[in-house]
């Protein structure tokens, strides 16, 4: 032992600089996918289209074969047999390559392609049949990425349900079953506030802020919560998101769609997510570890600063002043009445946060029996529509504003949508545990002052990278695992 403990040292200190060094190149070649996948939705011309799909499947496919590589593989195997005197954040790092690196291995490289093809393809023909109401155009394209979503699904034979190897790609250890036991008592919960806000009187008039007035609100809010030009872009798309190129570069979106305060709670959204990945620690740059550890974890921080900063009550004088300063005059409590309006609507982006739930476990149901088996494509409008009627009451007049309101199935992205709803029961419980720890916030967002939430949620959420899965991350900042109770609390005091 007293020859073999310092030779294995020096060959695992190898091994974990070489394995970084692959890693680092996997990350590298991930940011200029995300960069050209930006690029799509924000700058690129409707011509560039077709190249776009093959640009980005090529990086889809290099980033599989280096990630897969058997001189990766090779690496790992060392590291798990000889893997003396890592420290904890290489351990972890050569846990979850491993996990990464079984994942991707289960997959065939033609698939990867495939699926970054139509994924691509199906973004652009989704843009113009959500812009004419046209499901029957949009349909071939969401049948394959379906086809596409279940063929990948069984590459994992471990999972017990194909929906489970999809939830798995953005939530890694939260099972359909775990997600329904949430949905469930989630769904029973809001089903009387529901009730008891439509036997209310009709709601007053709604505001009308001029574009002018909201342009003006965004820019100068977001830099209030602490966007600059050094690190950060914001732009225009048709759906706002958020990209981290890098640490040091950060893309936001929103869009200007009416007369409305969407536009402004859509920016602070996309804020919390480019905020998450800005504050992971550095040594976690350029590493597998160095992005938010999953899409719960992420619209937890993207509802926690639309929520309970962005919609509340003494935030209200702060988002007032700056659309004053854009020429639109408006008191803090107009302002706030028509933030904290409850009404049931066909939009999932401009639904109020009680509602807001309700659109993801309709989605969440309609995704399950698509790739499960119980739903058809053709058969998508109808059960849609069938659904925003049991759930919420409401009408839909047509596709534009129905079935293809949103992008994530047109890029295939089966498994995302519950994220949503666990990332506002998420945000809840982090609400809490930061008013616990720091006291009451209302003074401080009342002064526009929100350095103190940034530096919680660097600490307890943000360093942490993918180190911790999303369950674990949840219990190790608030104590107890995913629960229902802070949430339906917080739409308690929204409704009043």
């Amino acid at each position: 032992m007293r020859v073999c403990a310092p030779i294995c040292t020096v060959l695992a200190v190898t091994a974990i600089s070489d394995l970084k060094s692959k890693l680092a190149e996997v990350s590298d070649l991930a940011a200029l996918g995300a960069l050209g996948a930006w690029d799509q939705q924000v700058m690129m011309p409707p011509g560039g289209a077709d190249a776009r799909a093959h640009q980005l499947a090529a990086i889809d496919r290099l980033v599989h074969q280096l990630a897969t590589s058997d001189e990766v593989g090779a690496l790992l195997e060392e590291l798990a047999s000889d893997g003396v005197g890592l420290d904890d954040i290489d351990r972890d790092m050569v846990r979850v390559a491993q996990r990464d690196f079984d994942r991707r291995r289960s997959v065939p490289t033609e698939l990867v392609g495939q699926r970054a093809h139509a994924a691509a393809a199906g973004q652009a023909v989704w843009q113009t049949a959500r812009r004419d109401s046209d499901f029957a155009t949009f349909a071939p394209a969401l049948r394959r990425n379906v086809e596409l979503a279940r063929d990948y699904a069984k590459c994992f034979t471990q999972t017990p349900r194909l929906y489970d190897a999809l939830l798995y790609d953005f939530d890694y250890g939260v099972a359909t079953e775990r997600v329904q036991a949430v949905f469930g008592p989630l769904a029973e919960g809001l089903a009387p506030l529901i009730a008891e806000v439509a036997a209310r009187p009709d709601r007053p008039v709604a505001l009308e802020v001029p574009i002018a007035a909201q342009r003006a609100a965004v820019e100068s809010t977001l830099r209030r919560l602490g966007v600059n030009d050094e690190s950060w872009r914001v732009d225009v798309s048709a759906h706002p998101f958020s990209e981290a190129v890098s640490r040091r570069d950060t893309r936001v979106t929103t869009r200007y769609e009416g007369p409305t305060l969407e536009s402004l709670i859509g920016a602070i959204h996309e804020f919390g997510h480019a905020l998450y990945e800005q504050q992971i620690a550095p040594e976690l740059e350029r590493t597998n570890l160095g992005r938010g550890t999953s899409m719960s974890i992420h619209e937890s921080q993207s509802k926690l600063w639309e929520n309970h900063i962005g919609q509340s009550l003494p935030f209200a004088p702060v988002l007032a002043e700056e659309l004053g300063r854009g020429g639109y005059a408006v008191s803090p409590e107009a302002l706030y009445g028509e933030l904290a309006q409850v009404r049931p609507s066909l939009i999932r982006v401009s639904a109020d946060q009680v509602t807001y739930p309700l659109h993801i476990i309709l989605r969440f149901e309609l995704e399950v029996a698509l790739i499960e088996g119980g739903l058809e494509v053709a058969d998508l409008p109808s059960a849609w529509n069938e659904g925003m009627a049991r759930l919420l009451g409401v009408e839909v007049p047509d596709d534009g504003v129905g079935v293809l309101q949103d992008v994530h199935w047109s890029a295939g992205l089966f498994g995302y949508f519950p994220s949503y709803a666990m990332g506002c029961l998420i945000a809840a419980q982090l609400w809490t545990a930061i008013e616990s720890d720091l006291g009451s916030q209302d003074a401080a967002l009342a002064a526009g002052e929100v350095g103190a939430i940034r530096d919680w949620l660097a600490e307890h959420v943000h360093r942490y990278g993918r180190r911790l899965d999303t369950e674990p991350l949840v219990e190790q900042a608030t104590g107890r695992g995913i629960d229902v109770a802070p949430f339906l609390a917080h739409a308690r005091a929204v409704v009043g």
